[in-house]
């Protein structure tokens, strides 16, 4: 199977590093023998980051290792040392590359150098003990796991950033074209279809520069499937200015100018989103008598319509100084009229004090327990220590999840999950055991309030 060297979508699967897990550690010294916990908190997980690489016009190392993940957080350490923090992996993606999710909707629109989003973000560390004692719990014998890092499933889709496109028919010279006016050196052969990528070039006109983009040949039904040219319209969407080459000296049948345009334009039309883009004719290929004589006599017609026409020669380079100069014009004309990109600014946007931190459902025989703050709380539980499944309980009891639960009538031995539907952590609502730290009393990883039960 032939190896791509041009992708412009792939579904890329990332993972944050997980958080380390917290150190339960007592101080042990001689002729200290109450040293008190000293165990250390676990590292932050690194976060999966998407960074604008001005370099890339591909995202074909993707395409190869779709699956990335993140560097875990390292366990903290008795002694009150904490665990590092994971490395974070920053992924290069081309400028123009949209974050979608499978579903399509868009996450982020990556433009400009440098420009980076966070795609999963990385667990936090757990807390040693030593961070969890209190002054009723002055030596836990337990400490908190670290979280996972965030998993993620998303589909990277480049969109080239250009500010002219070639638009036309197979073999129309837009190859030829691009590498007349630029140091792009595409594929150039005198059979359809060479072009199975876009090209980039940098044209230089006068005091301006700007980009051109040869996109591959459209064909009448592409915008349906037809051909290659319904992958790459989206392409164009960016281009401040479209331009048609068209083809004069064609041999094919039921094939000439004014009906080549007409079959592009409603290609372009069914695609949508680019009836405001300025355009420009090219009519290519003047160098053949035959090709000249056409071009001169369709011109008055198509400028009628309100083209601007320039006849041109890819082979022979006449007519393209005036083409470029007009190109230039039309991009300096949008670009003037464009604002200016407002400064980045962070943006702190606080919680209302009174949204609600959980929710509680009933779902059949069962309750569903939801809400940020304990669903991680579950998540950096010890299920195999009784005191760390007894500061769980007396985190949600001070949360008012079981007043919650008893307002809504739940009743002692129904069965109460936390959590997604997929990784729910199942309890029985006891109502009766009595909550607080003050409540201990045996050795470290016990709760006499769990006994028994």
């Amino acid at each position: 199977m032939a190896v791509p060297t041009f992708v412009d979508r792939v579904t890329l699967h990332v993972q944050g590093g997980d958080g380390g897990h917290g150190c339960m550690s007592i101080h042990r010294e001689k002729f200290k023998p109450l040293g008190g916990p000293d165990g250390g908190n676990g590292g932050r997980g690194g976060d999966v980051i998407l960074e604008v690489d001005p370099g890339l016009t591909t995202l074909v190392d993707y395409y190869h290792s779709p699956h990335r993940r993140a560097g875990n957080g390292k366990p903290g350490q008795g002694s009150h040392r904490a665990g590092a923090d994971g490395e974070d992996l920053v992924l290069r993606v081309p400028e123009g590359t949209q974050v979608l999710t499978p579903e399509g909707e868009l996450l982020a629109d990556l433009v400009g150098a440098g420009t980076r989003f966070v795609v999963a973000a990385g667990g936090r560390g757990g807390l040693g003990n030593a961070a969890l004692a209190s002054a009723r719990r002055r030596a836990p014998g337990f400490a908190l796991l670290g979280e996972p890092g965030e998993r993620r499933t998303v589909v990277l889709e480049l969109k080239l950033v250009a500010d002219v496109g070639l638009v036309g028919f197979p073999s129309a010279g837009k190859s030829s074209l691009i590498a007349a006016v630029s140091r792009a050196r595409p594929k150039v052969a005198d059979y359809p279809f060479t072009t199975l990528v876009p090209n980039l070039g940098v044209v230089t006109a006068g005091e301006t520069t700007f980009t051109l983009a040869d996109v591959p040949g459209l064909i009448e039904g592409a915008s349906k499937g037809r051909g290659l040219g319904h992958e790459f319209l989206r392409h164009i969407e960016r281009c401040a200015v479209l331009c048609h080459v068209i083809d004069c000296a064609t041999m094919e049948p039921r094939r000439d100018p004014l009906t080549d345009l007409e079959v592009i334009e409603g290609e372009l039309a069914a695609h949508g989103g680019l009836e405001d883009r300025p355009r420009l004719i090219a009519l290519n290929k003047i160098d053949v008598p035959d090709a000249r004589e056409l071009a001169e006599l369709v011109r008055p017609e198509l400028e009628e319509r309100g083209y601007e026409v320039y006849e041109v020669s890819a082979a022979t380079h006449e007519g393209l100084r005036d083409l470029t100069y007009a190109m230039a014009r039309i991009v300096n004309a949008r670009r003037a009229a464009t604002p200016p990109p407002a400064p980045k600014r962070i943006v702190i946007r606080p919680k209302p004090v009174d949204e609600a931190e959980f929710t509680v459902e009933r779902e059949g025989d069962v309750w569903r327990v939801r809400g940020v703050r304990p669903e991680r709380w579950v998540r950096q539980t010890d299920f195999r220590n009784d005191e760390a499944v007894g500061y769980l309980a007396d985190r949600l009891n001070r949360l008012g999840v079981e007043d919650r639960l008893r307002e809504l009538g739940a009743k002692p031995g129904d069965t109460v999950l936390i959590g997604p539907e997929d990784d729910a952590v199942v309890f029985d609502y006891d109502p009766s055991v009595q909550t607080g730290a003050e409540m201990l009393r045996g050795p470290r990883g016990t709760d006499p309030r769990l006994e028994g039960r």
